[in-house]
């Protein structure tokens, strides 16, 4: 297949060389390639850009005209792609990047200074959405999202799993007692989450809904609930890791969970039409390597 830039190409040659035949030995071709190329433009502008004769070949005005033009299209052609070679090798530009509110907390802000040192052109801008947000209309390069996916427009890279836990605070359950079985959970209180209605959802079996008795559009906001006594929760764990460390809050009926469960799918995602940037590939590299706990 005959690329248009090539054959603009071939028409400068002629034009600075003076000649097809010393076009074509410039630029190792034959002299019918040259003379087809330069035939190819004339037939789709249906103008005749060279006056022709035995001994050399001229530009016609409208052949002087085009091809001050092309001079100066394939030049910003150039530098485009020159500018783009660059910007590979050092990524550069706005990085938009969604997440849901406690991944953004807990998994990714705690590195963004070591981002920044190790790619400092790249102007990071961080979105935080509990709920699915369409990317283009955002204008959202890149996306982390918890859960199975099944928009097929998209690219997913996995970048692991987040085991889910029941937990509650120490004093909750010195004040409501414990809780060693899935049956046991009807004399408790719960705390769930306004939408998706499969967020509430418990891993036991083939799966329990509670009917929360405080409900939260936010996982982070159900976080700061179970920590505050007001009942258990079913929480990820890249954002209770921590809390669980220090006692703050306490695991219950770990080994009666069903795991893995696609609710701990964690990957990455952005469209299909959409070549991976140089932007999202260091951002993916990077924070891949500071996610291999989850």
């Amino acid at each position: 297949m005959k690329s248009r830039s090539d054959d603009l190409h071939f028409l400068l040659s002629v034009v600075d060389s003076g000649s097809f035949s010393s076009a074509a030995e410039q630029l190792d071709v034959s002299v019918t390639r040259v003379s087809r190329a330069v035939s190819r433009l004339e037939q789709s502008l249906n103008t005749t850009l060279l006056n022709r004769t035995t001994r050399k070949v001229g530009l016609t005005e409208e052949g002087r005209l085009f091809v001050a033009r092309v001079r100066d299209g394939l030049a910003s052609l150039e530098e485009a792609e020159e500018q783009l070679a660059i910007r590979k090798q050092r990524p550069a530009g706005r990085l938009r990047v969604d997440a849901a509110n406690p991944f953004l907390l807990h998994q990714i802000v705690p590195h963004v200074r070591e981002f920044r040192a190790a790619y400092p052109h790249i102007e990071l801008e961080l979105t935080a959405s509990d709920q699915i947000v369409d990317l283009l209309e955002r204008r959202i390069d890149v996306a982390i999202r918890i859960g199975s996916l099944e928009d097929s427009t998209l690219h997913a890279k996995a970048l692991g799993r987040s085991p889910l836990s029941v937990v509650a605070s120490p004093e909750y359950l010195k004040r409501r007692g414990g809780c060693d079985s899935p049956e046991s959970l009807a004399g408790h209180d719960t705390i769930g989450f306004t939408a998706p209605e499969a967020l509430n959802v418990w891993h036991f079996g083939e799966g329990i809904r509670i009917r929360p008795t405080v409900r939260a559009s936010s996982g982070e906001a159900v976080r700061q609930l179970c920590l505050g006594g007001n009942g258990l929760a079913y929480l990820s764990r890249f954002m209770i890791d921590k809390d669980l460390e220090r006692g703050d809050l306490v695991e219950l009926m770990g080994d009666q969970l069903v795991r893995p469960n696609p609710r701990e799918l964690v990957n990455a995602v952005y469209y299909r039409n959409t070549t991976l940037s140089a932007r999202i590939q260091v951002f993916l590299d990077f924070f891949s390597a500071r996610w291999k706990s989850l």
